[in-house]
């Protein structure tokens, strides 16, 4: 998890007033203010790659994908997800979105627990989202989880291709995985070319 660095509450106002002034992000998680940090390469190739295949995906549609700097708002909660899919108009303010329907998340050692369990499961509140979605990045496996199917998750790996039904796009578990240097994208790519 990110480091806390506030010891009082902090209302979402004052949260959003300072963290237009500071120069590292932060989170706000019931009231208490948490220092982000920074993210390793395969974490920011796999956000780039999936942000960069449902924005291909995505012209001439609605909908806009949205990465890294652009938070989320649950309730009176501030999440930075890696990657995010708003379809629906959502002008709540310049800096948060409220109403996303896809949300992605890249895993790391330090947010696994907190991004699989207590923010996913906040972020499943959230009306308009239909899927959130982890993606390992030390392993070549993505979990989906489905509102449509009661949240409930599927895996894919390496060689599957991903529908998010919510979007009606389809990814390859491979392009998403591009240039990701990790034991199962290595031993993948050693195989294809046998």
């Amino acid at each position: 998890m990110n480091v806390k660095i506030a010891h009082s509450l902090t209302s979402p106002e004052d949260y959003l007033h300072n963290e237009q002034l500071a120069d590292t992000k932060h989170q706000l998680i019931d009231g208490e203010i948490y220092a982000m940090e920074g993210a390793s390469q395969n974490h920011n190739l796999l956000s780039l790659n999936i942000a960069s295949e449902l924005k291909n995906q995505l012209k001439g549609k609605p909908c806009r994908t949205f990465m890294v700097d652009m938070k989320v708002r649950v309730g009176d909660d501030f999440y930075y997800p890696d990657v995010m899919v708003v379809c629906a108009e959502d002008k709540a303010h310049e800096y948060y979105k409220t109403a996303p329907i896809i949300i992605v998340e890249v895993l790391s050692k330090s947010t696994r627990k907190f991004d699989q369990s207590s923010k996913r499961l906040h972020c499943q509140s959230i009306p308009t989202l239909e899927e959130y979605v982890l993606i390992e990045q030390d392993k070549g496996e993505i979990q989906v989880f489905c509102k449509n199917q009661h949240w409930q998750s599927s895996y894919y790996y390496l060689g599957d291709q991903i529908t998010f039904q919510s979007l009606g796009v389809t990814v390859s578990v491979s392009d998403i995985y591009d240039q990701v240097d990790n034991e199962d994208v290595l031993a993948f790519l050693t195989q294809a070319q046998l």
